[in-house]
């Protein structure tokens, strides 16, 4: 008999979140490998307005419930607080009258959902596993929005921590964040590490002669592009960063490329002006289905991270990079799940600025490797290899689907081809 698994997260298909998406993915393999997966969702998109999405269809296999709430978005925060509110009320109203479920799988948006499991099982023996996508209020805390002795952070870090003190099953993304997490209290026989993931079928290399992005774009054969792709958040750093495209606004050969957005975009674009630098330039993001096209576009990715978030937000775009063989530079803590797998693959360099890296050492770093064709293509080839082996979508929701079927009894089907499409 099936067993049957319930995932919790305020963003499912169609929404475009990348917590909704990754989420997908897993929940679609689950049903392929012969659980009965339900999803309860919000009909909030990420960014702003309501889904056009029924309040209950199957999918692939799995189906969506999706509960009624504001559908503010995050252009304020108390919006945002009422999206939350809205959404995790409808969640713990669910667990407490609805169906029971062999697993209750719990993510962190928003935040306060484990402590939601927490008391389904207190109150009915509901057994869960919370997916630690970040922490709060360690998140809040580190970005400046809480002070640590504050009676929000103290309340929160109580509620949460019972959240994940309580799980049958923790499931991290990475030694550090692990470390966070034991620190609550989480026995360590019930810390699991399992990274997120890339689709190493949809974003593979393109070549420069055959990349529509980077033509639209006009840059020259000759030159190197150093790209940031993705939410540039307060959870990034870019001082080095902006000091390194000073440094190198007379280097014509480097073209440094943003793609897509975020809180510090207005500050990144008003330094361009403000130092009128011919050698960057800030894009939206490009479709989905030129994803691969436009991190392709990049010669060298850049990557960056406070040390104050390492081990409380992983960045997933490491993945997308090493999916499409480029090398990468981070300016961020080298003991961070990123600068772990950059230095432990070789897949370019990491500048540390706590300890002691500047500005002038990520010039270094890329100069050397823009003048290096050939160690590009080699670190390229590398990532491209390890992203096959650890990092890709099959690889990452087979452990997943392993996992829970040890915690579950479960026994698993082959799959043998694409789950079709059913709307119900």
């Amino acid at each position: 008999m099936a067993k049957r698994l319930l995932f919790v997260n305020q963003h499912y298909w169609p929404d475009v979140a990348a917590t909704g998406q990754i989420l997908t993915d897993l929940a679609e393999h689950c049903a392929a490998r012969g659980f009965e997966v339900e999803v309860l969702t919000g009909k909030a998109k990420y960014v702003s307005g309501g889904l056009d999405a029924p309040a209950e269809e199957v999918r692939n296999g799995v189906r969506i419930r999706r509960l009624a709430t504001t559908s503010f978005g995050r252009g304020s925060k108390l919006g945002r607080i009422a999206d939350y509110a809205g959404y995790y009320l409808g969640v713990l109203r669910s667990l407490l009258t609805g169906p029971r479920y062999d697993l209750v799988i719990v993510l962190t948006t928003p935040p306060l959902l484990g402590y939601a499991a927490s008391i389904a099982k207190r109150v009915r023996g509901q057994r869960y596993a919370v997916w630690s996508m970040d922490l709060h209020p360690e998140a809040e805390i580190a970005a400046g929005m809480l002070a640590e002795d504050s009676l929000p952070a103290r309340r929160l870090h109580a509620f949460n921590d019972t959240g994940y003190r309580h799980a049958d099953l923790v499931v991290d993304l990475g030694f550090r964040m692990k470390e966070r997490i034991a620190q609550r209290g989480v026995k360590a026989d019930k810390l699991v590490t399992l990274g997120v993931w890339s689709d190493g079928g949809d974003v593979t290399p393109v070549e420069r002669t055959a990349n529509p992005v980077r033509q639209s774009l006009g840059i020259r054969d000759d030159q190197t592009v150093v790209m940031y792709s993705g939410n540039a958040g307060l959870a990034h750093r870019f001082d080095e960063v902006l000091e390194a495209m000073r440094m190198l606004r007379d280097d014509d050969r480097f073209v440094f490329l943003f793609v897509g957005s975020g809180p510090r975009r207005a500050a990144i674009e008003a330094f361009i002006a403000e130092h009128d630098l011919a050698n960057a330039t800030y894009v939206d993001y490009f479709p989905r289905e030129d994803l691969a096209a436009s991190l392709s576009t990049g010669d060298i990715h850049l990557l960056t991270l406070q040390e104050e978030m390492a081990g409380i937000a992983v960045p997933s775009k490491l993945y997308g990079v090493m999916a499409v063989a480029r090398p990468v530079v981070m300016v961020g803590p080298a003991r961070s799940e990123p600068g772990r797998t950059i230095q432990e693959h070789d897949l370019g360099a990491v500048i540390d600025p706590v300890a002691g890296d500047t500005a002038s050492d990520l010039v270094e770093a890329l100069r050397r490797l823009g003048d290096d064709p050939g160690t590009r293509a080699e670190i390229g080839a590398r990532a491209r290899s390890v992203f096959e082996t650890e990092f890709d979508r099959p690889v990452l929701t087979e452990r997943w689907a392993q996992l829970l079927a040890a915690h579950t009894e479960q026994v698993l089907d082959e799959v043998t081809e694409e789950v079709g499409a059913e709307t119900a």
